[in-house]
């Protein structure tokens, strides 16, 4: 018999937005049994302390430096060690999208990517709380469209699948900056950016923890370090 569980999952994105120069958009998200989510804000909670930082400093992505590269890599250790969560990321390049081509604008094929991120870790069997990262002031009507687009694809509209999506602030939420911080490490990778020499030994770490390149789609049953690599489909001349 399935035994029903339920799962917190954060959210992340990064360069997301139409026209802010950058070649891809990558959305992620760390999930992991609700169960479980206390015990492990507190192991990262602990990693902060032994390095020195208060409680509430913010692990993120853009923070990484030489200085503290030890600090996110017990981080990025403590992911892969803990068999409780999970990584799943989309990389999208942008540059070659064709919005009127597919009758759609930019927003339309955000919410489409977003679904194409969350539905390989949702489980019909299961329920999820999905929460997101406070990035914009559009984050209300953020999170109204993707619960639409999530229900409509899944049938789900007793909504007994996706049992709540709601807003958090990073600095709040352990498990959000462990998003942003595996998140943007993808995403440095896949910009072809290398001149910060902190950020680069996180990047190695967990492509050799992964065992992956972290620029291809991994399996689709991938439990650990999930990627799938978009490409728009070729249209009919």
């Amino acid at each position: 018999m399935h035994m029903s569980t339920t799962y917190n999952v954060y959210c992340d994105e990064s360069c997301h937005l139409e026209h802010d120069g950058q070649s891809v958009m990558v959305i992620g998200a760390v999930w992991c049994p609700v169960e479980k989510t206390k015990e492990i804000a507190g192991r990262l909670g602990e990693i902060k302390a032994k390095h020195g930082m208060p409680p509430d400093f913010e692990v993120k992505w853009t923070k990484v430096s030489h200085s503290k590269w030890r600090m996110y890599m017990e981080f990025v250790d403590y992911f892969f060690d803990d068999d409780h969560l999970h990584f799943r990321g989309l990389i999208a390049p942008k540059g070659s999208l064709n919005h009127r081509e597919f009758n759609q604008v930019h927003d339309d094929w955000y919410y489409k990517m977003y679904f194409d991120m969350l539905k390989v870790l949702l489980d019909p069997e299961s329920h999820y709380r999905i929460y997101l990262d406070i990035k914009d002031t559009r984050g209300a009507v953020k999170v109204r469209r993707l619960q639409e687009v999530l229900c409509n694809n899944m049938y789900d509209f007793q909504r007994s699948v996706v049992e709540r999506m709601q807003l958090v602030r990073s600095n709040e939420s352990q498990l959000l900056q462990l998003a942003d911080l595996l998140l943007g490490a993808v995403s440095y990778l896949n910009r072809g950016l290398s001149e910060n020499a902190g950020k680069r030994l996180i990047v190695d770490r967990i492509k050799e923890r992964s065992k992956y390149s972290l620029t291809k789609t991994t399996l689709y049953r991938e439990e650990k370090m999930n990627l799938l690599r978009w490409q728009p489909a070729e249209t009919c001349g």
